[in-house]
């Protein structure tokens, strides 16, 4: 999914893109990983798999906790789910999966609208989710 053509076509609408950004996925060691190949830089969607929910949360408080500048992400804003954000990444852990987005390669604001590139890490962490299901 994070590679799918739904997630490309709302990147490609949040930033404006002319056409849709080419990818390259991998699989290695229960992670999955898309990169999307954007005019600023790439752009990291990786969705790491567990056994189970409580092995997830365990992984996703591990990444929280080692992770320089992350601040949970609360109230509404988190969906529901446990997450956090850097100033260049959001991660949210939902089932037995963690996504993270990692924006750490583009430059401080992306688009059209100049937005800073933690809020459109969150935004597409968002729009992975809204279409996520089991």
């Amino acid at each position: 999914m994070v590679c799918g053509d739904e997630t490309r076509g709302n990147i490609s609408r949040i930033l404006a893109l002319s056409s849709a950004p080419g990818t390259t996925a991998s699989w290695a060691e229960k992670i999955y990983t898309c990169t999307y190949a954007l005019p600023a830089g790439p752009l990291v969607l990786s969705v790491k798999e567990a056994a189970d929910t409580d092995t997830a949360r365990a992984d996703f408080q591990d990444l929280q906790q080692t992770t320089p500048a992350s601040a949970p992400i609360e109230g509404l804003a988190n969906l529901g789910f446990p997450a956090f954000q850097t100033p260049a990444s959001a991660v949210f852990a939902k089932d037995n999966f963690v996504l993270t987005v990692d924006a750490a390669a583009l430059p401080e604001t992306v688009g059209p609208n100049q937005v800073m590139r933690a809020a459109f890490a969150y935004q597409v962490a968002t729009t992975v989710l809204a279409c996520w299901s089991e």
